[in-house]
């Protein structure tokens, strides 16, 4: 494989990842339900994390594997903590 077909690749995966990111908060934004809005959220920190990714592929720079791993730890407690919000409307019994 080329450089340069990595490099269009990579490139082509960011722009799509962002386009992605702005359907989630779309989504986030007009969700006609609560559920739909975390799983709007729970979309959006993965594609984050995923462009994180592609950023650190691209560059070369391991803090951003560091950041997207934070973020999907972050991510996933706040859809955990949200998902028991909307089923028992608390968070810490």
């Amino acid at each position: 494989m080329s450089a340069a077909l990595l490099g269009w690749s990579l490139l082509a995966a960011q722009f799509l990842l962002a386009a992605a990111m702005g359907c989630a908060t779309l989504r986030v934004l007009r969700g006609p339900r609560a559920q739909d809005r975390v799983l709007a959220l729970d979309t959006l920190y993965v594609n984050a994390a995923m462009l994180l990714l592609v950023f650190g592929i691209r560059t070369g720079s391991s803090h951003y594997f560091e950041a997207a791993l934070l973020i999907t730890l972050l991510g996933f407690v706040a859809t955990a903590a949200l998902s028991k919000f909307l089923m028992r409307g608390e968070v810490i019994e």
